[in-house]
């Protein structure tokens, strides 16, 4: 399996750093929390993954950004290393990361989310204006279309334990034909852990969101961030956010920036992190 600094470079990424990130560890409410510390100079900068993803979904672009911002990836809870729950509201999620930035001892914090990351950064800029500087939206705002994500849902919640993680890749290649198989096998290695008996088991808690809640509160979004400097994102052939809905948006919000990263669907870090790094520095460095 090719390393994640062989994947970026491959992926065009101009590597700052190559040293790993430090873990961070913190509980809040009984619920322990993980993330990934990437160091850097400038601005604290905190990223967020979709649903059913972790932190290191962002690893080709803290490779990139680091000399640019101070980087924190967090894998929500339920996600990742971060311990499983039965609280996954919004609101629960949005507190947590207000924890993780004062665990670091941050007081002021910029956030760039994807899909699920970007619903919960709005709201903690809606909660805790005080902290959130500005938001990048990646692939997501009022007006998506979930049945689109309808397939990939079906294999994410379909997942378990599997003897070879060459079994998960060979399925998701099946989903879609277009992934590179490297960055797939890649992805894949962060989703899932060996157990004791040799077997690999997903990491995260495949229990389904509150689907319903969560597009209500994409709907919210613009509300949300009425005072917040946002840069919506779109991956070029994204499924999820269409280009018309996205201009509609960025046109009609005084506030909202938008780019279009080409040669990406939804997972626009893993993607295209080089267009990526280079619309993030603009706007959050």
């Amino acid at each position: 399996m090719r390393t994640t600094i062989e994947l970026a470079a491959a992926l065009g990424v101009a590597i700052h750093d190559p040293a790993p990130p430090r873990e961070i560890l913190f509980s809040r409410e009984g619920c322990r929390l993980h993330g990934l510390d990437w160091g850097g100079t400038g601005a604290p900068v905190i990223l967020l993954h979709g649903g059913g993803l972790t932190a290191r979904t962002w690893d080709f672009v803290s490779l990139g950004l680091r000399g640019d911002a101070r980087l924190i990836a967090l894998d929500l809870r339920g996600h990742g290393d971060s311990d499983w729950s039965d609280d996954y509201r919004i609101d629960t999620h949005a507190a947590d990361v207000a924890a993780a930035a004062e665990h670091l001892g941050l007081d002021r914090v910029r956030l760039a989310g994807m899909s699920l990351g970007g619903v919960v950064g709005a709201r903690l800029a809606e909660s805790r204006p005080d902290l959130v500087d500005r938001l990048a939206l990646v692939d997501v705002a009022p007006g998506v279309d979930f049945e689109s994500t309808s397939e990939v849902r079906a294999f994410m919640f379909g997942l378990g334990p599997v003897a070879d993680l060459e079994t998960v890749v060979e399925a998701a290649l099946r989903v879609n034909p277009r992934a590179d198989r490297a960055g797939v096998a890649h992805r894949m290695g962060t989703l899932f852990r060996r157990g004791p008996g040799g077997d690999w088991a997903p990491k995260g808690d495949l229990r389904p969101p509150d689907f319903p809640a969560i597009l209500a509160a994409i709907e919210r979004l613009p509300a949300q961030l009425a005072g917040v400097p946002v840069l919506l994102v779109r991956g070029g052939r994204s499924r999820v956010l269409t280009q018309a809905v996205a201009e509609h948006l960025a046109d009609r919000l005084p506030n909202w920036e938008l780019a279009v990263v080409p040669d990406a669907g939804h997972l626009v870090q893993e993607d295209n992190p080089a267009v990526l790094i280079a619309v993030l520095r603009a706007f959050l460095a």
